[in-house]
């Protein structure tokens, strides 16, 4: 069977052409618009000589430049790579050369950072969206490909070829690439938003970055899919997000908490909100309290979800306001099992003191994780995709989830893998050991603390250090607050033991 995920655009662009996609605060976009721009992008990545399979990095923020680029990706039969603009030049070295890119297509203003990864990986060309100063020899503008005629053609591929590599800091080490399909793709923003219940004059909040699984599969695919428009805001700041609800009357917002929280305590007095009537919620859980005031506040219900990278976002979903169950994830979307395991893998049965770890199969799920064959095989042991989040199912169905089962910290919704924060940190010249832990954070859900010891003789103050990180690492990465202490605990091994650290901020 043959199958691109592009067909949700193009197909959209043929029911409806004039219908607006993408509204921005600059100008709009129709389905036709974006499907002919994307299909010029696609014919002047088939010129430049990118076969099918090859991957093409994309590190935009939420300009149409990013819309074209990824429809057309999809439609030469490549694999997207989404990047975070915020990401630091060895972190963008290290993901071009794991993902095998030959291409990135980024904006202006990350030259700095971008020219000193591609010296890292000079094999990798560059596409640059507003101008080219400061890039190195050999970049061409984006326009460039636009240029090209739109020859019509969506590449036939397999429905099991991956379309989208994604990467998830996961659990352990390194940022890795899930391997998502067109079909699993497809799946999902097709179930993901019947189950939702989306209609078809609905306008979606896309203040979520695109390059993240939520924005990306759950608002940017789902609305193509099904034909709605979505309202774009490039960064969130309740300012902004208020002036797009009233200006676009955008019916439907999806955030993450701490984006809640804000709109929570905004003042919205000058603003007409009555389009809004409905909310998502996932990226982390949401607080009761959060959730109560933004409800009371904007007089709609705020359902949450559940979903990972390796899930192409969505996975539970609340089964509408009348059916739903607050601080629960919803139910399983059609077509993905679930179920709660013990440490030997063994079914639980329903119950809150049945807590275990969340495992998954479906249509949703990765193909796995790309040249990480032992990390696919442990993550998929018994046939069942594991989460490494703890939860119980009660007797309804609806699942909640307790914990994470390692020490992933959730910042605002990012996954921040401590590890990784921690390597950076043994580079520091005072540092001797360190330990990196989230703590409970009012507005961003969960803040990034590290607590050090300073090597002998060294001498270095809590300020320097988080001075120094932000230097090297992306913004939602680097440590707010750094605890100096004599000597990290550490467990019989010898191994340090972040629990006594907890709680003593």
């Amino acid at each position: 069977m043959s199958f691109n995920l592009a067909t949700i655009l193009h197909e959209s662009a043929l029911a409806q052409p004039e219908k607006d996609f993408l509204r921005f605060p600059g100008g709009i976009h129709s389905y036709a618009a974006v499907d002919e721009a994307s299909g010029r992008v696609a014919t002047a990545l088939r010129a430049r000589g990118f076969a099918p399979g090859d991957k093409i990095a994309v590190q935009l923020a939420n300009v149409p430049e990013f819309v074209f680029a990824y429809f057309g990706i999809l439609k030469a039969g490549l694999t997207m790579v989404p990047l975070n603009p915020l990401l630091k030049a060895d972190e963008i070295a290290y993901h071009l050369a794991d993902s095998d890119a030959r291409l990135l297509i980024a904006g202006t203003a990350l030259a700095g950072e971008v020219a000193k990864a591609l010296a890292e990986v000079p094999e990798v060309a560059a596409v640059v969206v507003g101008g080219l100063a400061g890039w190195p020899a050999g970049a061409v503008e984006f326009a460039e490909l636009l240029d090209a005629e739109d020859d019509g053609d969506l590449y036939p591929g397999a429905a099991d070829d991956t379309a989208v590599l994604l990467y998830t800091s996961g659990t352990t080490g390194r940022p890795k690439g899930a391997e998502l399909s067109h079909f699993s793709l497809y799946m999902t923003c097709t179930i993901g938003g019947q189950t939702f219940g989306t209609e078809p004059e609905d306008v979606v909040l896309a203040v979520l970055p695109f390059f993240h699984v939520y924005g990306l599969s759950s608002i940017l695919n789902s609305a193509a899919r099904h034909a709605r428009t979505v309202s774009v805001v490039r960064r969130f700041e309740p300012k902004a997000v208020l002036e797009a609800i009233e200006r676009d009357r955008v019916t439907i917002m999806a955030g993450v908490p701490t984006m809640y929280h804000a709109l929570a305590v905004a003042d919205s007095s000058a603003y007409d909100t009555s389009s809004l009537r409905i909310g998502s919620s996932g990226g982390a859980a949401i607080p009761e309290q959060v959730l109560l005031a933004f409800e009371a506040k904007y007089g709609i219900p705020v359902l949450e979800g559940y979903g990972l990278s390796e899930s192409a976002s969505t996975t539970t979903v609340n089964p509408g306001a009348a059916n739903r169950k607050v601080l629960s994830i919803g139910k399983p979307i059609w077509g993905v099992q679930l179920r709660i395991v013990d440490a030997q893998d063994r079914p639980l049965p329903p119950g809150a003191d049945q807590v275990g770890e969340i495992v998954l199969r479906g249509h949703n799920i990765t193909k796995g994780y790309y040249k990480r064959p032992a990390e696919t095989a442990e993550a998929f042991r018994g046939g069942w995709f594991h989460t490494g989040d703890l939860g119980y199912v009660d007797e309804d169905g609806f699942v909640f989830v307790v914990d994470r089962k390692k020490d992933l910290v959730i910042r605002g919704g990012y996954n921040v893998y401590p590890r990784e924060v921690e390597e950076l940190l043994y580079r520091h010249p005072a540092v001797a050991e360190a330990a990196v832990i989230g703590e409970p954070d009012e507005r961003l859900g969960e803040e990034i603390v590290a607590v050090v010891s300073l090597k002998a003789g060294a001498s270095a103050e809590p300020e320097e250090i988080v001075a120094w990180a932000k230097e090297r690492i992306a913004a939602y990465k680097y440590p707010r607050r750094v605890r100096i202490v004599a000597e990290l605990p550490k467990g019989p091994t010898g191994k340090i033991t972040k629990l006594p650290l907890r709680g003593q901020g």
